[in-house]
């Protein structure tokens, strides 16, 4: 993990209908994804954390939790950047300071297991799509 704050990827929601061709394109720009379908969460997730993208599409009929923000954002917006992933020591902290500036929480995740673990929070502060993570995943 490191010490400093850093940009580590961007993250595009992709309406269902548009997954395989946005997929493909970035694809052939050179990107290599690790494909999951996360179903608790109600999403496909497309993941190049080397290159710093993720493509993120509700599965149909899907009544997660992040499946209905990331509907409600499509039908919002149409495909495009649905938060910008920030690497930082404490999510928790950092959560904190987000709140001083209005921050509102739209989602939150947290596991460990191992050696490893994962604290995400995916937040909107002063109209910005924000995600703040810290983790030891590389």
């Amino acid at each position: 993990m490191t010490a400093d704050p850093k940009l580590h990827h961007v993250v595009f929601a992709v309406a269902p209908d548009r997954r395989a061709a946005a997929v493909q394109m970035f694809t052939d720009l050179g990107f290599a994804f690790n494909t999951a379908e996360l179903a608790e969460l109600g999403i496909h997730v497309h993941l190049d954390w080397d290159r710093g993208i993720e493509l993120i599409s509700p599965i149909p009929g899907s009544e997660g939790s992040v499946a209905a923000s990331v509907t409600e954002f499509l039908d919002r917006h149409g495909d495009g950047v649905y938060t910008v992933v920030i690497r930082v020591p404490d999510a928790a902290a950092s959560e904190t300071v987000a709140e001083r500036f209005g921050s509102a929480t739209r989602f939150r995740q947290s596991f460990s297991g191992g050696d490893s673990y994962l604290d995400e929070i995916d937040l909107s502060v002063l109209g910005l799509p924000l995600t703040l993570l810290s983790t030891n995943v590389s």
